[in-house]
């Protein structure tokens, strides 16, 4: 039996940290006992160690970890071998050459982990060389691609389903940022696990404050946005490559430091792209949903959605890379209803992320319930939990818009909600949006005539309000559980909570039609704590640290050690946050150690990070502080 002790020398040797992260722990143990697992922690929280640290313990045996993501793979790789972990990638990005080389360390036994695509399993010479390996366990990253109700199944992840075949005696584990109840089942069932611990983090992050703003003058208030974090890292979503390029000129001709991410551009200046972001040399990214995997930077103060994302899930995965360092981060998503159409074209083409043909009827329940999320007058923190199937405790957040009251509701909220569930029930509760908001208007139109609808109480009820807004509220009402939408047809019937709004025994809530009020002030991190940012210019581009408790960076040093990390990652042909992560330059800043002892005490140096880099980050340190 392997002890804590044992397991905790291994994470700080090769990872240089003596605490693990939440449910990492308990998914190592799983991966070192040979127990299937499901493990879903948030975007930032750490999967890869579960799988890593337990193959590095591994005397022998292979760990094969299958992910969809190329670049990743080549980062991870780069990362395991600057810790002297044997390990390799096997994906088409490989010459032929390079190909045979890794064939070859795969049957001579030499590595400790191999990173797969899907697809490589419908070649059969590869599989059966890998069934000549001693394959001890297999790492399915982004495990909700397995899954029809996924947010981005894809089909070559339906080999999976095989694995059990090919390896029998393989300990298998899935890792996923975002799975509803409904896609851990269906995991568990595609991947035939067996008995499997079943781990799921916390899905609340309390520390984003989201808001969903109505999309007009949206660039002209995504400047004013970046205004607001100046010298911040923020991401910002755009549904179209032409938007991402459009709003990457405009941003940059306002003198914003900016660069554009999409599947339109070569690989190489994507990653050149992705490497500016995660090393601090710009600190704006407009994207695609391509953008944003993998990415060490933990900083990032804000992230904009100039759309509505196609699904909850790549919403919480999207602004997930907010505030990964547990600081206050911004997330804002500028709506418009004809969003939902937008992304319905888009799937129709077959076009969308992650789309499959077949799968669009999933696609568009998961795209009304993302219109639900935008439309309700609900907490967001509750309804983001509620949604991966998690009870939210508090009965207000004070980190979104609607529990900051930052958006005006109806005064007579109440009667006016009885009123529309009123006029669903007396025209049948077979009809759609649209149609019963004509009936309240008292619009003329030949069906409401044709029906008798004309001769109801309701005809006309709402005559002084746009069709619009009725429309409107009637999908708030939705949203918050007071009216069901048809399976085949998008009518509208009264729930039992509905009904119970209309007897006069709950109370509803409808916004306002009108542009939010000015955002109230973001509630602090903790009680006591006060951030300070200083700006630091940094050739041409303006960047800033916010520390708790006036515990500002060296940023002069923190310059010198960034040039040295870049230099060094440059001479061994490796990312630079493999040399060391930007958190853990920040620590060498704070503490400025001297001698060894000093620079161990850093999170993420360990003996091996320091036998490689050690000597040449304290003669930097050194040099500073004499100089």
């Amino acid at each position: 039996m392997i002890q804590n002790d044992s397991i905790r020398q291994v994470l700080n040797t090769y990872w240089g940290f003596d605490t693990f992260r939440p449910l990492q722990e308990e998914a190592i143990h799983a991966g070192i006992t040979g127990q299937d697992a499901i493990v879903v922690v948030p975007t930032g929280g750490g999967k890869s160690l579960c799988y890593q640290l337990p193959a590095a313990m591994r005397e022998t045996g292979l760990t094969l970890v299958v992910s969809p993501l190329l670049a990743l793979m080549k980062d991870q790789v780069d990362a395991l071998l600057a810790k002297g972990i044997s390990a390799a990638y096997y994906n088409s990005s490989l010459t032929a050459s390079e190909r045979r080389e890794v064939e070859s360390g795969i049957a001579t036994g030499q590595y400790r982990l191999l990173y797969v695509a899907p697809e490589r399993f419908a070649d059969n010479a590869f599989v059966s060389l890998l069934q000549s390996a001693s394959v001890t366990a297999v790492a399915i990253d982004e495990a909700h691609c397995i899954s029809q109700w996924g947010h981005d199944f894809r089909p070559d992840y339906r080999r999976m389903a095989g694995l059990r075949e090919i390896f029998p005696d393989a300990t298998i584990q899935a890792f996923t940022a975002t799975a509803t109840p409904r896609v851990r089942e269906d995991i568990v069932e595609q991947l035939h696990l067996k008995d499997p611990v079943i781990l799921v983090g916390n899905f609340d992050r309390s520390n984003l404050t989201y808001r969903i703003l109505p999309r007009r003058k949206a660039r002209e208030r995504v400047r004013d946005i970046v205004e607001k974090h100046q010298g911040s890292a923020g991401i910002i979503y755009c549904i179209r490559r032409k938007d991402v390029d459009e709003l990457t000129a405009y941003l940059s001709a306002e003198g914003h430091s900016a660069l554009g991410y999409h599947a339109g551009m070569d690989n190489d200046t994507r990653r050149a792209h992705q490497e500016a972001f995660a090393t601090w040399e710009v600190d704006i990214i407009i994207a695609t949903v391509a953008f944003g995997m993998g990415i060490d930077r933990s900083d990032v103060r804000f992230v904009v959605h100039m759309a509505m994302p196609q699904s909850l899930e790549h919403y919480q995965q999207e602004t997930g890379r907010a505030g990964r360092d547990g600081d206050p981060a911004d997330c804002y998503l500028f709506y418009s209803a004809a969003d939902g159409m937008t992304w319905k074209a888009i799937f129709q083409k077959g076009d969308a992320p992650g789309q499959s043909t077949g799968f669009q009827d999933v696609r568009v329940a998961q795209l009304s319930e993302m219109e639900a999320f935008c439309q309700s007058t609900t907490c967001r923190h509750m309804s983001l939990c509620n949604h991966f199937g998690q009870y939210y405790k508090s009965d207000n957040c004070v980190a979104c818009d609607i529990c900051l009251g930052e958006i005006k509701t109806m005064d007579d909220s109440t009667v006016l909600a009885q009123k529309i569930l009123s006029a669903v029930v007396k025209t049948g509760e077979r009809f759609g949006a649209k149609y019963v908001a004509n009936v309240l208007c008292g619009a003329s139109d030949a069906l409401i005539d044709e029906r008798g609808h004309a001769s109801l109480s309701v005809y006309g009820l709402l005559s002084e309000h746009a069709q619009g807004d009725i429309v409107a509220w009637i999908n708030q009402l939705s949203a918050d559980g007071l009216l069901a939408v048809g399976s085949e047809y998008r009518t509208f019937s009264v729930t039992e909570e509905g009904w119970s709004v209309l007897r006069g025994n709950q109370e509803a809530r409808l916004l306002l039609p009108a542009t939010p009020v000015k955002s109230a002030p973001r509630r602090s991190r903790s009680a006591g704590s006060t951030l300070k940012r200083r700006p630091v210019s940094r050739g041409g581009t303006s960047i800033s640290t916010e520390t708790a408790d006036g515990d500002d960076i060296d940023m002069a040093l923190y310059e010198k050690l960034r040039k040295l990390r870049y230099d060094l990652a440059t001479e061994q042909s490796m990312p630079a946050f493999c040399v060391m992560s930007n958190k853990t330059l920040e620590g060498i800043t704070r503490v400025r150690p001297t001698d060894e002892d000093g620079f161990r005490q850093i999170p993420g140096i360990g003996p091996k990070k320091f036998a490689q880099y050690g000597d040449q980050f304290l003669e930097c340190v050194r040099a500073h502080i004499g100089g």
